[in-house]
């Protein structure tokens, strides 16, 4: 599971099962830090939805810019990331990780990405800690089907569910990007 971004990280933490189930410790700081540094996660947002539903590409900008911890409670999803950092060598560029509740992976974007995902099960729980605070003023996003991104959300276009507001969002040539 790589990324084009270095900056973007995987987590695999224990799962331990026995004959009444497993068990698993979903966050450890300490682990999470010994990784990325400090880190100071203030809010945790969760998702449900179905077969086909995409969500996103949302980020939001300064003052209020997010880093995401994100893991698949529940199904399994097509994560896309967007580096919108204008001085960066992979601007404008995605990459797309496959994330879901069996392989308990856990995936960390650093501010100045869009993020988005797409349902590829049945259903999917989504559980994501963020280190701001959400601010609609500061929220912002980049449409799902950008034709200079030309994303493959791995999802036929009859099936797609989007909601009014992210099917309203800006190309990426008239979003706000990052320095």
């Amino acid at each position: 599971m790589n990324c084009l971004f270095e900056e973007v990280q995987t987590f695999k933490l224990p799962v331990f099962n026995d004959a009444r189930g497993s068990f698993q410790e979903s966050f450890r700081q300490d682990l999470i830090e010994k990784k990325l540094g400090k880190i100071n996660f203030v809010q945790d947002n969760q998702s449900y939805s179905k077969y086909g539903v995409i969500r996103g590409l949302h980020y939001q900008i300064e003052p209020f810019e997010q880093s995401k911890l994100i893991r698949v409670v529940l199904g399994r999803i097509l994560d896309i990331i967007v580096d919108l950092r204008a001085s960066s060598k992979t601007f404008g560029e995605y990459c797309s990780i496959e994330l879901n509740s069996d392989d308990n992976i856990q995936l960390f974007i650093p501010s100045g990405f869009a993020h988005g995902f797409a349902v590829l099960s049945k259903e999917a729980l989504v559980s994501y800690k963020v280190d701001n605070y959400y601010s609609q003023n500061h929220e912002y996003g980049i449409i799902y089907n950008d034709s200079y991104l030309d994303i493959d959300w791995k999802i036929s276009h009859k099936d797609i569910i989007i909601s009014n507001k992210d099917n309203n969002l800006d190309n990426f040539d008239n979003c706000i990007k990052f320095k």
